[in-house]
């Protein structure tokens, strides 16, 4: 899949664990690890900017794109 989510990286740097953030953005540790491992196959804004603003951060900090490889 293209889309990387960088959500391990940003929480590491803030020095925040996966319980604190849920708790925080008002979703389940579940669907944290959901999101977190790139297994989501979307997110709610609401929840994205809710993320954003418990670990200060940008939406492009959280996800990434990466072009695929195309193979010959």
């Amino acid at each position: 899949m293209p889309i990387i989510v960088n959500l391990d990286v940003m929480m590491a740097k803030r020095k925040m664990s996966s319980g604190e953030l849920a708790e925080r953005v008002g979703i389940t540790p579940v669907n944290l690890s959901v999101l977190k491992t790139g297994k989501a196959r979307a997110i709610r804004f609401t929840t994205l900017e809710a993320i954003c603003q418990a670990l200060d951060c940008q939406p492009g900090d959280i996800l990434e794109y990466q072009k695929e490889e195309s193979t010959p």
